[in-house]
């Protein structure tokens, strides 16, 4: 489409499982805009999200075998103020109209403003949180939005990371058996 593909990551900082998660997903993100030639937009609210989003999209355009197409100019920081970051971030998408807005990570009430702000200007919108007030604003405004533990189980599977995946598969198995054990539980004493 011409149009880049804004990345934003939430506005909690690099030791919440949320932002990790995000970045684990922005490393898939960046690689297919990589293999593709699409630009990718990363405002960050927090520094060190910023110093891990470059070294992800960095190393993803080179897994991508496309390192000269990598702008670190374009992760950039804009301030720790949640509402100055939400100003900053929709001012940038209703000047370039980015063709997909995706959202993974830590919200709060910004996530109302980014999302319709995005809905707006007709982008393209894939939200993932694990904040359940603000998944209403995300279900209603986005595409795709990706509940809970759904953000953390597709971060997962992103990763190919055998430790994290087979930590799903313990959950599932487990869920499993607790269903099991409620429907003999209710066979017997129903």
């Amino acid at each position: 489409m011409g149009r880049p593909v804004l990345f934003v990551t939430g506005i909690q900082d690099i030791n919440e499982i949320q932002t990790l998660a995000g970045l684990t997903v922005l490393s898939r993100v960046a690689r297919t805009a990589a293999e593709y030639g699409a630009q990718i937009e990363v405002p960050t609210c927090r520094s060190l999200v910023m110093a891990a989003a470059r070294e992800t999209v960095e190393a993803s355009y080179l897994a991508a075998g496309r390192p000269d197409s990598y702008q670190p100019d374009r992760i950039h920081y804009l301030t720790d103020e949640q509402f100055a970051f939400v100003a900053g971030v929709t001012g940038y998408m209703v000047r370039e109209e980015p063709a997909a807005c995706i959202y993974m990570g830590g919200f709060y009430a910004e996530s109302l403003i980014l999302a319709e702000t995005g809905n707006h200007i007709g982008a393209i919108q894939v939200a993932g949180t694990a904040m359940p007030s603000q998944l209403p604003f995300f279900v209603a405004s986005c595409d795709y939005t990706l509940i809970g533990e759904e953000f953390f189980t597709a971060s997962a599977y992103l990763s190919k990371k055998p430790e994290l995946l087979g930590s799903i598969k313990g959950q599932d198995i487990v869920k499993g058996l607790v269903m099991a054990a409620m429907v003999i539980t209710f066979i017997f004493h129903g």
